[in-house]
């Protein structure tokens, strides 16, 4: 993303531009319908709830000042499938209001237009034309895409100004008008406000629902945070201020339309007759034909610095979620010359452009996109409220719980209130499981993993707390156990559990003094090395007469993630039998590692990862590698060998799916290689020489279950390089949602016990 270029007067404009004018010059009528003068109530407690929605939104802010908005905060507290869900819906929603603010500039423009047609010698019927309203809305659309695409921001500052100006001389004319009594006297005035809420508080609950998107434009200055300089403070501060003008500006110019802008009749009748119109013929009313045309005026500018501010905030939604590969990742590309999101950008135009010609109307799309900013609000509450448990503190602040209640209670009431917005929410909702399941789901994932592992402070918001076992045999396995958990392992996040086992067979293979000793050795290596770094390990010994065996009892008893072992032995067939009979039996994740002596996997720098094509250990991978990245960012090679005989297509083929694989496991600097020959073994021997680890994933054996397979035997006979072989298990046909966010080594030594 760019550089932070925004102030908080920048920032503030962008939030200004978003909410003010476009949303209650469109839905004033209708509430003014729903609600009667209640309608001034409706707009001040939907205020109310934006702003605890607001203070949500800065404590968030404040803890992840970054680009994105609701979307990167889900991503933080919940799982990436929740992220997705919650980025889905607030892109969709901020393109529907783009949508409908491309259109009021049409339709605004068309309706000053027909009332010009007399003068200018035309028939009113020619501006009235539907496919003119598109082709203008699509005109905007498009306008504020290119410029957007061009520059960083901007354009939208100018048109934000100039409404707040026309709303301000609105809004003094109907002051004017109060105490000159031109509207007739303050008694006949006040009258017009009676009743009050003929329709009783389910019509200004159905006014609140309606009109709520009227002040949605605020989080958009979370969307961009990224941008922002010194965000955590600037962008508090344009939320709370945005929304404040937008209140002061909303409130008054509500009271002028109800009493001095009102026929006698009063302010829901002639809603019912004209709710499109209704602003623009109230301030008629009181300041004539001038009072219409600065109506026209501001409604116009006001659609476009709406437009503006949405499309700004929606394609850096998009950008954000193509990053994290819950959108394809060519969304997430830069352009060079003026670092904006150029293909975020294009795609959110072309978004609200086909949505423009499609539906043309999109009134049941406007409520829904209310709804799902309700539903959205709500889990900025919610994400707020896990972010400060989760940080350590004893119990949830008492606002967020009272904005989600708010927030939620209020969209179930729309969605009652209009089904049509239901549906279109469901329809959309249905659209991107499908679209995330089929194409974006494998990608997203990994892109999860690799962050979790690159930043522990993520894994700790989402609540994870994965425990890996390392079994070991003798006091130098713990000491190296401690040094590289200290290098790779995500700080403050699961826990390492050392376990001894003590053979019990009758007849001892060592003194009972011995076996004390060699506790006693393991206990005091754990302690020394977690009080020097950052891991704490455990410790746990058992006695059993099978030791093989008690590893799984305890793997499964203590519900670990993942069994690291230690092993320079790999290769003998006793080993690799015990090895093969362990894996079929734990319900976790499997890490062999074969380390020469002194190695130390902080100090890797250059990885060969041999990959077969299937993504069955890929997640593995990328918590693997992300790791190494956190503390050294090796240069990693991805090695793909191919039969000699492989035909163009077939090579075509598999090349672009590897490269695409590799993008998505490797979190620093990469290459791809591939290797056709009749001998797959020889490549990998040849670049592992070269390499400070090699990485390889397990074969998957029958019933899900991996296991070490020939191909990774022949590699570790035929070399001594540090190996790291990746064994993932499956659970009911469906891949475990485990985690190897910490990857931990024992380092043995020649002559030492290196077996359990």
């Amino acid at each position: 993303m760019s550089e932070r270029h925004m102030g908080l007067y920048g920032a503030t404009a962008l939030g200004v531009g978003a909410i003010v004018g476009g949303g209650i010059l469109a839905l004033a009528g209708v509430a003014f319908a729903t609600a009667g003068p209640a309608a001034m109530l409706a707009f001040a407690l939907n205020g109310g709830i934006a702003f605890l929605t607001a203070m949500s939104f800065a404590r968030l802010a404040r803890r992840f000042p970054e680009s994105g908005g609701i979307y990167t905060y889900a991503k933080k507290v919940l799982s990436i499938e929740v992220a997705f869900i919650v980025g889905w819906v607030v892109w969709f929603a901020s393109i529907v209001a783009g949508v409908l603010y491309a259109l009021g500039f049409a339709a605004f423009l068309v309706e000053g237009l027909e009332r010009l047609a007399p003068a200018l010698g035309v028939s009113s019927d020619w501006f009235g034309h539907g496919g003119m309203q598109i082709g203008l809305a699509i005109a905007a659309v498009a306008g504020y895409s290119l410029l957007l695409v061009q520059r960083t921001a901007g354009g939208g500052n100018a048109a934000t100004i100039g409404k707040v100006v026309v709303f301000a001389v609105l809004i003094a004319g109907g002051v004017v008008a109060w105490f000159a009594g031109s509207a007739g006297s303050p008694a006949e005035t006040l009258g017009r406000l009676s009743p009050f809420a003929p329709q009783g508080s389910l019509g200004l609950l159905q006014a609140m629902g309606y009109t709520f998107i009227a002040l949605q434009g605020f989080d958009l200055i979370a969307a961009v945070g990224g941008e922002v300089r010194d965000s955590e403070r600037t962008v508090p501060r344009a939320m709370y201020l945005s929304l404040g003008i937008a209140l002061v500006v909303y409130i008054p110019l509500l009271v002028v339309v109800a009493t001095v802008g009102a026929p006698p009749e009063g302010i829901q009748a002639a809603a019912e007759a004209h709710p499109e119109e209704l602003v623009a013929v109230a301030a008629e009313r009181f300041m004539g034909p001038a009072g219409y045309w600065l109506v026209i005026g501001a409604g116009l500018l006001s659609m476009l610095s709406a437009l503006h501010a949405n499309l700004f905030g929606a394609s850096r939604v998009a950008f954000a979620m193509a990053r994290d590969r819950t959108l394809p990742h060519h969304v997430g590309e830069m352009r060079a010359r003026t670092g904006t999101p150029a293909v975020a950008v294009a795609a959110t135009g072309a978004m609200m452009m086909v949505i423009a010609v499609a539906v043309g109307n999109v009134a049941a799309a406007g409520a829904a996109s209310s709804l799902i900013f309700l539903i959205s609000f709500a889990m900025v509450h919610w994400a707020a409220m896990l972010a400060r448990l989760r940080s350590g503190h004893p119990r949830p602040a008492a606002l967020p719980v009272v904005g989600a209640a708010l927030c939620l209670g209020l969209a179930i009431f729309q969605a009652i209130a209009v089904p049509e917005a239901g549906r279109v929410v469901a329809v959309w909702l249905g659209l991107g499981a499908l679209f995330y399941l089929t194409f974006l789901a494998p990608g997203a994932r990994l892109a999860d993993a690799s962050a979790q592992a690159r930043d522990p402070d993520l894994a700790r918001l989402r609540g994870r707390s994965p425990l890996i076992l390392v079994p070991i045999a003798n006091p130098a396995s713990a000491a190296s156990l401690a040094d590289v958990a200290a290098t790779v392992r995500a700080p403050g996040v699961g826990q390492v559990l050392l376990l001894s086992v003590i053979p019990r067979d009758g007849r001892p293979a060592v003194s009972f003094d011995a076996v004390v000793q060699d506790a006693k050795d393991i206990l005091g290596e754990s302690v020394r090395r977690g009080l020097e770094g950052s891991v704490r390990p455990e410790a746990l010994f058992t006695t059993a007469s099978d030791v093989w065996g008690e590893i799984a009892r305890v793997a499964n008893g203590h519900r670990c993630d993942t069994v690291l072992l230690g092993l320079t032995r790999l290769t003998r067939p006793r080993v690799e039998a015990h090895l093969e009979g362990l894996i079929s039996k734990i319900d976790a994740d499997v890490v062999i590692v074969r380390a020469p002596p002194g190695w130390r996997i902080a100090e890797t720098r250059r990885v060969l990862v041999s990959v077969r094509g299937r993504r069955d250990h890929s997640e593995l991978r990328a918590r693997l590698l992300g790791s190494l990245a956190r503390t050294s960012e090796p240069w990693i090679t991805f090695l793909r060998t191919l039969p000699s005989d492989t035909p163009p297509d077939g090579r075509r083929r598999v090349e672009r799916g590897i490269r695409r694989l590799a993008r998505d496991e490797a979190a620093g600097p990469h290459e791809v290689a591939f290797e056709y020959t009749d001998e797959p073994v020889e490549p990998v021997a040849r670049l592992g020489q070269e390499s400070d680890l090699v990485v390889m994933g397990m074969e998957r054996r029958g019933r899900g279950e991996p296991g070490i397979g020939a191909f990774a035997l022949e590699v570790a006979r035929r070399t001594d390089m540090p190996l790291i072989l990746l064994g993932r298990r499956r659970r009911g046909g469906t891949l475990a949602a485990r985690g190897l966010a910490q990857a931990v080594s024992t380092i043995q030594r020649p002559g030492q016990r290196s077996e359990p």
